[in-house]
């Protein structure tokens, strides 16, 4: 089957956070993390569709406009203090917009991006997605809100698109699929049982949906001197009828520090770049 277009999706931690003012200085402050190899690794991605996680300042955006100079880019706006950037390689018919329902009705909740691509007169409607972190019962309640608004649009898609199963739809992002802690409880939910609820919630006939495998189990890096381990927290979740180029027998490539051989290298690579990997995958023509 001939390609689509590809999508690279990446939470970079904190991208482009400012240091503290100092006194009194009318100087610019400068970013925490050099931005220039974060931009330049995306970039050599070369992929169609790019989506940024945790942006926190315009100090990126000359560096990935020049990196990056056939892609038109977009982002969110509001009052949250975490953007989600998005850029579309130029050639693709593209409707972008902010929808504010995957916020949960909480201002300070990250907005979701929809993005319909539309490649030889077919419609992919993607949502990318940021959901609210913490494993205490507020934060998996939301996130469990979150979710179930994602796989909901479904339906929505699906009638705008003529009948029940016809939307080639997807959602993608960091889902936080960390389980939830209850104190003095033997009720709690690990990362792994919330990931399969996810692939329950989606797989019910009246949505049709599948979470994509991985070609590597987790997408996040603690460090190796962490208390916790390693998760899986990002996620691309398709309708089952799409076709994805496979990576070693898996539709989603992660990129980044799973390829490191060992845990010094991985440790390197999440501070240089960003404790999450990059997800890389390639959507068929339909």
């Amino acid at each position: 089957m001939a390609k689509a277009f590809s999508v690279a999706s990446w939470n970079v931690e904190h991208f482009g956070a400012l240091e503290k003012k100092q006194g009194s200085s009318n100087k610019p402050r400068k970013p925490k993390k050099p931005v220039q190899p974060i931009v330049d690794f995306l970039a050599g991605q070369n992929a169609d569709v790019v989506a940024v996680y945790e942006v926190e300042s315009s100090v990126v955006f000359r560096p990935i406009v020049e990196a990056m100079p056939n892609h038109q880019f977009h982002i969110t706006e509001g009052p949250q203090t975490q953007e989600i950037l998005v850029g579309i390689k130029k050639g693709f018919s593209a409707f972008v917009t902010q929808r504010l329902e995957f916020k949960s009705a909480q201002t300070s909740l990250r907005p979701g991006v929809l993005v319909a691509i539309v490649v030889d007169g077919a419609y992919y409607p993607m949502v990318f997605l940021h959901l609210k972190s913490l494993r205490v019962p507020k934060g998996f309640g939301l996130r469990d809100d979150m979710t179930q608004r994602a796989i909901k649009f479904r339906k929505t898609l699906d009638k705008a698109s003529g009948g029940s199963g016809t939307a080639n739809y997807i959602f993608v992002g960091d889902l936080n699929t960390m389980g939830m802690n209850l104190t003095y409880s033997n009720k709690d939910v690990s990362g792994a049982e919330e990931i399969e609820r996810l692939k329950k919630r989606a797989a019910v006939s009246s949505i049709s949906m599948k979470v994509l495998e991985k070609n590597y189990p987790n997408t996040f890096w603690p460090g190796s001197n962490a208390s916790f381990d390693p998760g899986d927290l990002d996620h691309v979740v398709a309708a089952k009828h799409l076709q994805f180029k496979s990576f070693g027998g898996a539709p989603i490539d992660l990129r980044g520090w799973p390829q490191e051989p060992t845990d010094e290298k991985r440790d390197a690579w999440a501070k240089k770049y960003s404790d999450h990997a990059l997800l890389y995958f390639e959507v068929q023509k339909v």
